[in-house]
């Protein structure tokens, strides 16, 4: 039979089916019974899952990251969709076509990348130009950048989603900057590139997507910055020098791209090119976020549920074509 997908459940239906299961937590109500919550997901969505009068040992033997078959019934709860699942049972990934569970970009990683690379190749300062091509020619590096999401949820949390996300950076820093004369353009281009690389290291992306325990430790942002400092430093082991004030300007656009403390910046951003770096970065994440929640949505009204990552409703309806 094949799979339902998440964004095609409605409220009120039973099904048998087979989602990627990830982060189970074994929690108790308030009358001390046992119950797990876990998230189900599959390309197309994450779900909230919940099974009552669970034991330790069914916890157990659900796996951290992996696939589940469940008999369970859909239901709304505080305006966002659950599942609550009756039976569950361990399937193995070999038997699983990975290609239903793991949401990718809807654009072409090659040509991406190809357009991401001509858009660096107009940054003409030789210092800058030198850390591109440190950073181009890491080819491990570049193969976990095409691939990994830009996130676990929120925005462009997809396969190819990181590279995605940096593309529609450069793409409107360079319709912006000419209206900036004064703006370093060579640095803000450079800063896009290396503003989120850290997260090829911070997210886990082979199977679900997750946070690696170095994720968890440091975050991408101090990852980013240390892993510009070790490019920079394999330039000089190479004969390259590259001025420290340029490492620290392009280390700032980095530790103040987040734009505000409580959203994790260890710096307010302090240069023109950190200010639009972070603006870009904020307003292509705040973007997708919004499609994908007009996509998403199947309930035949004007306004999606509350997103509390965007503290709003969103209004669906088009109004011009």
């Amino acid at each position: 039979m094949a799979h339902k997908f998440a964004n095609e459940i409605q409220a009120g239906e039973y099904f048998d089916d087979v989602f990627m299961v990830t982060q189970p937590v074994l929690r108790t109500t308030t009358r001390g019974d046992f119950y797990i919550a876990m998230f189900l997901s599959d390309k197309t969505g994450k779900l909230n899952g919940r099974m009552w009068q669970a034991t330790e040992e069914l916890y157990n033997a659900i796996p951290k990251e992996g696939f589940v078959k469940i008999r369970a019934k859909s239901e709304v709860y505080q305006g966002a969709m659950q599942i609550v699942i009756n039976d569950i049972q361990v399937v193995e990934a070999d038997n699983i076509n990975l290609e239903d569970y793991l949401p990718r970009t809807k654009f072409s990683i090659k040509e991406m990348f190809n357009e991401l690379t001509e858009i660096l190749s107009s940054v003409k300062n030789n210092q800058l130009r030198s850390i591109i091509k440190e950073y181009l020619s890491d080819t491990d590096l570049m193969k976990n950048f095409c691939k990994a999401p830009a996130a676990v949820s929120v925005h462009h949390n997809y396969l190819g989603g990181l590279l995605e996300h940096t593309l529609n950076m450069l793409r409107a820093a360079s319709k912006i900057l000419p209206l900036y004369p004064d703006v370093q353009a060579d640095m803000v281009l450079t800063g896009i590139l290396l503003h989120d690389m850290g997260k090829t290291e911070e997210l886990t992306y082979k199977m679900a997507f997750a946070y690696s325990d170095g994720g968890q430790l440091v975050g991408h942002i101090t990852k980013s910055a240390i892993m510009l400092e070790n490019k920079v430093a394999k330039l000089a082991q190479d004969g390259t020098e590259i001025e420290r004030r340029i490492v620290d300007a392009l280390t700032h656009i980095i530790l103040a791209h987040h734009g505000q403390y409580e959203f994790g910046s260890p710096k307010l951003p302090a240069t023109a090119e950190a200010f639009m770096v972070g603006y870009l970065d904020n307003l292509d994440a705040k973007m997708n976020q919004v499609g994908n929640l007009i996509e998403n949505d199947k309930n035949n009204d004007n306004w999606t549920p509350w997103q509390n990552t965007l503290s709003t409703r969103i209004y669906k309806e088009r109004l011009v074509d």
